[in-house]
């Protein structure tokens, strides 16, 4: 389960990554790759070459977290740059992508905003 990261940013780094990489090797492509700060309020989300292997980087408080998930069988519908850049995501976005879907939910329910009842 992920910590509380209501107000996180969310970024993928595309392309793909080698998943040997361990938390400061993450955070260090985070800051000179990325020109990011790795500890900001954000999850930094990368991917293997095969799309069946995600790693989810996070800084809470005094210490980071690393998520590690690998797909027994499956890929994941990760975005097809071959770059080394990032592509900033919603948490909605990384709950489909998490989940094995695409990043454009063509029929997925619109986000509502709650209103008063009168």
């Amino acid at each position: 389960m992920i910590p509380d990261v209501s107000a996180a940013q969310v970024y993928l780094a595309l392309g793909s990554t080698d998943m040997r990489k361990s938390i400061d090797g993450l955070a260090v492509l985070v800051k000179e790759s990325f020109r990011l700060d790795p500890f900001s309020n954000a999850l930094f989300v990368f991917c293997n070459r095969k799309r069946d292997k995600l790693k989810i980087l996070y800084w809470e408080n005094n210490g980071f977290w690393l998520y590690y998930r690998r797909l027994e069988r499956g890929r994941f519908q990760w975005p097809d740059h071959v770059t080394d850049q990032t592509m900033h995501v919603t948490k909605r976005q990384l709950r489909w992508l998490l989940d094995g879907l695409s990043l454009d939910q063509k029929q997925a329910h619109p986000p509502v905003t709650a209103r008063t009842i009168l």
